[in-house]
């Protein structure tokens, strides 16, 4: 099967890079940070708004291409700074209760500021 960018609405398209890519059965979705889609910038309250806000935007992605967070298989997670792991996992397993994807959690240097975690997750139909 080739490549297939699915387009989700009210995902604003960007010239840079697809939102979410399907191809042999698997949904990527390119890194996600907290982003409001309300106000287009940083969830407001601080890390654990910022990470709650990330996974909702996961979940509207993953909607949009017709799955849910249980169709996760993968996630790859980046933080800027890992004394907020324990925060990170607190909200995680809200939205991943049970059988969770297989997971790495990376400490960057840095993202795009002001964010502090980014999300990259890979689904399966």
């Amino acid at each position: 099967m080739p490549k297939k960018v699915i387009r989700v609405e009210g995902q604003a398209p960007s010239p840079l890079l697809s939102h979410v890519v399907e191809a042999n059965g698997f949904v990527y979705l390119a890194g996600l940070v907290g982003t409001d889609p309300a106000t287009g910038t940083v969830a407001a309250g601080g890390f654990e708004a910022e990470c709650r806000q990330m996974l909702e935007n996961v979940g509207r992605l993953l909607r949009g291409a017709g799955l849910d967070y249980a169709d996760a298989v993968r996630c790859t997670v980046y933080l800027t700074d890992m004394s907020n792991y324990a925060t990170y996992n607190q909200v995680y397993r809200q939205y991943f209760p049970t059988d969770p994807p297989a997971r790495a959690s990376l400490q960057v240097a840095g993202l795009v500021s002001p964010y502090t975690i980014e999300i990259e997750v890979t689904a399966a139909r």
